[in-house]
């Protein structure tokens, strides 16, 4: 009887440990997950039934079955219905208006989603995921007229353009390039107007540019900015390098920089600091740079630039240097990105427009490196400075003095390294020194612009 009753005792305990271990399985196992998959839409709020809208699903278990439904409140469709069990930890279905109906009557739909997992929770029914969106229909583009713009754009040198962007879902309303530049337009005026600086970079060959309005739904309008394209010719410089530079101020400036320490070879020197500081130097002024306001701007009339007193032209905008060393060519190229100005040594610098400055620091290979922002995308910077009088965050004054000339970073005399930029792009000085290219150009445009829109 004892042993009967130690033996019942001894089934009871492996029981136990049997139910333990189950529940502690189940706890633990992945197989028995309870996190219901998580569902994502490309769309959200708005549909123009007609592009597709993806729907991503994620579940660490993978996927027992997906279904979509399209619903009025007249009609239903099952649009998307898949029961193939798979292991993917991530899968995207494509959801697109039921076959053959193109319209609804009805001013929004209901999309449903139900989507079930592989988990063998719930009675090895999975966690299913159960949700409805209501998505407003809409399938009216935006609309897009170009209201003024510059007759023609230079390589290497700016233009305007303003312009009329409406729709009552809109999204977003962008300037895009052939060559993969976004402008960001700036709100002009009054609502629904845009106006933005263009930039054609000096390495590109040619130019295009396209006003681009986005609405919530999908629906895209695109209205190409009809500007007159002119060539110009920058100079190719071949430059022999001499062991006196790469013995002065090549290894002057190796001994600085941590992207040439350990390397003793003194072109690898003059390469690393030509091109991989030179690359990440000028990251640093693009990304400052490329940053627009969202405020909205009535005007924008900028005087010319003269940065330097009496200062004489020493090097050129754009100059295109190909580097060689005693018979060994092409060591390696750069592009001279703004113009060099010299007069006397520690020479004063101004700013001939009021602005914000937003970097005064040293900047590798351009030295002490002040950067204003004058606004509407349009910035100067001011290289190679012997000492700086602004501070990141002050306010400059017209004809303000910010800092003097001097040979900091990768220079080699006494001078002014100045620099125009348009959202991140650098651009030709000379066009922003001259009153009348400012005139016809840039202000005019805006006047005629301001004139049109006042008429509407």
């Amino acid at each position: 009887m004892r042993r009967g009753r130690n033996g019942s005792g001894m089934i009871g305990w492996i029981l136990a440990a049997i139910v333990l271990g189950a529940i502690g399985f189940m706890a633990f196992s992945p197989i028995f997950e309870r996190v219901d998959p998580k569902v994502t839409l490309s769309h959200e709020g708005y549909w123009n039934f007609k592009d597709p809208i993806l729907v991503s699903v994620e579940d660490q278990s993978g996927l027992k079955s997906f279904k979509a439904t399209i619903a009025t409140p007249h009609d239903e469709w099952i649009v998307v219905e898949e029961n193939t069990p798979s292991r993917e930890a991530k899968k995207t279905f494509t959801v697109l208006p039921p076959k053959g109906v193109r319209r609804v009557e009805a001013a929004s739909v209901t999309l449903k989603i139900e989507a079930t997992d592989n988990s063998l929770w719930g009675l090895f029914m999975g966690n299913t995921y159960n949700e409805e969106f209501t998505l407003v229909i809409d399938q009216r583009r935006p609309v897009v007229s170009i209201v003024a713009n510059s007759y023609k754009i230079q390589k290497g040198g700016s233009a305007i353009v303003i312009f009329e962007a409406e729709d009552a879902h809109m999204k977003s309303v962008t300037i895009k390039t052939n060559f993969g530049k976004t402008f960001i337009a700036q709100p002009f005026m009054k609502n629904g107007y845009y106006a933005s600086l263009l930039a054609w970079p000096v390495q590109e060959q040619t130019f295009s540019a396209v006003v681009v309005a986005r609405d919530y739904a999908g629906n895209e309008t695109k209205s190409t900015i009809p500007l007159r394209l002119k060539d110009h010719a920058y100079r190719v410089s071949n430059i022999e390098l001499s062991d006196a530079f790469l013995d002065g101020k090549i290894a002057e400036l190796a001994n600085v920089y941590e992207q040439t320490a350990g390397v003793d070879d003194r072109l690898e020197q003059f390469r690393i600091i030509n091109e991989q500081v030179r690359a990440e130097n000028e990251k640093v002024i693009h990304d400052i740079t490329s940053k627009v306001s969202k405020n909205m701007i009535t005007d924008f009339n900028p005087a010319p630039f003269y940065p330097l007193v009496n200062g004489q032209k020493v090097a050129d905008f754009g100059d295109h240097r190909i580097y060689s060393y005693k018979g060994q060519q092409n060591i390696s190229n750069a592009y001279h990105m703004g113009l060099d100005l010299a007069s006397v040594a520690m020479g004063p610098i101004s700013s001939s427009n009021g602005g914000k400055v937003v970097f005064s620091q040293e900047n590798g290979i351009y030295g002490n490196l002040p950067i204003i922002d004058h606004g509407f995308g349009l910035y100067t910077l001011y290289g190679h400075c012997s000492e700086i009088h602004v501070q990141e965050k002050d306010t400059v004054a017209p004809s303000q003095q910010i800092a003097k000339t001097g040979m900091s970073g990768y220079a080699m005399g006494d001078h002014l390294h100045f620099g125009v930029l348009v959202q991140g792009i650098e651009v030709r000085p000379e066009e922003w020194m001259d009153a009348k290219w400012i005139y016809d150009n840039i202000t005019s445009v805006i006047e005629s612009a301001k004139f049109t829109i006042n008429q509407r």
